[in-house]
């Protein structure tokens, strides 16, 4: 299946669709507070979870500012839904980022992290049938392989690893959306041959048995920032007081997350609707989940590495800097 290069370019009447889309899908909130518009996904963005199920922890939200939230299945429909002005800030990841600056003319900035991956860290992976014939990379050459949604950021890593082993990724595989709830069953009713695994349903997954690894995204980028915050440009300088105060609610987020597990595993059960009891066998607990880091802080060097890796490949066309994406004092930790 060939992918298409550009995901990104939309007619003008598809954005103005989906900016009346979200607007339509989104509460009314109160008209003397301002309102921010946020889009998110799943998993592992706890300082936004605390904020949507905790708002009585922060002293401005609610108050000095509303949310309205929104959720997608990936970083790159909040991309064209931000390109289309109808989010200001949204979850995204590298090469989201890289390709809605280039391809749709998004100016943004990070202004907080979510989710990173270290050597000792999880880190998603795409695993096979535990009797499937695929036992290393050459092997997908023909087979059809699931991701959460086209355009994702951990495209990155497959596109990589495809290519590490010989692969045309444009060419060779087939490639299928499956979100990530459904990538067990998708794998499991044979209808992909590789499936993308992430917490908290990669932990299910393992939990029932006869799937294996085939690589983990730590095989190509052993320290990478998964996802982070991005707010638009034209938001932050317009309107730089609310946007801050988003960013200090965001650093308070994670740093309620890190220091009280118990709640945060509450939390996360709320949103997830995965129970209590699988959240406890991984979350949070080191070398079986994600890295995050104190206060929300970007690693911008970190950033700027997965860029060049991505420009090297040919997976975005011309080189980008990270510092481009960085506020002088709108990002987190921010208190």
């Amino acid at each position: 299946m060939t992918i298409r290069k550009n995901p990104l370019k939309k007619s003008a009447i598809l954005a103005a669709a989906m900016a009346s889309l979200v607007a339509h899908a989104l509460p009314v909130q109160a008209d003397d507070i301002p309102t921010i518009r946020v889009g998110w996904t799943m998993p592992g963005e706890d300082s936004k979870y605390w904020m949507m199920k905790r708002p009585e922890k922060f002293e401005a939200l609610g108050k000095t500012y509303n949310v309205e939230w929104v959720q997608f299945q990936g970083t790159a429909p909040m991309v064209q839904a931000m390109i289309a002005g109808a989010l200001d800030c949204s979850t995204q990841g590298a090469l989201s980022l890289a390709n809605g600056h280039l391809q749709g003319g998004l100016d943004s900035y990070v202004v907080a992290s979510h989710l990173g991956t270290a050597p000792q860290s999880f880190s998603p992976y795409w695993a096979v049938a535990e009797d499937s014939e695929v036992k290393a990379g050459a092997d997908l050459k023909g087979k059809t392989v699931g991701i959460n949604v086209l355009g994702s950021g951990l495209y990155g890593q497959l596109y990589l690893f495809l290519k590490q082993s010989g692969l045309d990724p444009q060419k060779d595989i087939k490639l299928v959306e499956t979100g990530f709830p459904g990538s067990e069953d998708a794998l499991r009713a044979a209808r992909v041959d590789a499936a993308v695994m992430n917490q908290p349903f990669a932990a299910k997954a393992e939990a029932k048995g006869g799937i294996r690894k085939l690589f983990t995204i730590n095989d190509i980028t052993p320290n990478s920032i998964q996802i982070f915050e991005v707010c638009s440009k034209k938001f932050v300088d317009e309107k730089p007081e609310l946007a801050a105060n988003y960013v200090k609610d965001l650093t308070r987020g994670m740093d309620m997350a890190l220091a009280d597990r118990a709640e945060t595993i509450k939390v996360a059960s709320e949103v997830t609707k995965a129970p209590v009891e699988v959240l406890e066998g991984f979350y949070l607990k080191e070398g079986q989940d994600f890295e995050r880091a104190a206060g929300a802080a970007v690693d911008f060097t970190v950033l700027q590495n997965m860029l060049d890796l991505y420009h090297e490949a040919g997976m975005i066309p011309a080189k980008v800097e990270a510092a481009k994406f960085q506020h002088a004092e709108i990002v987190a930790p921010l208190k």
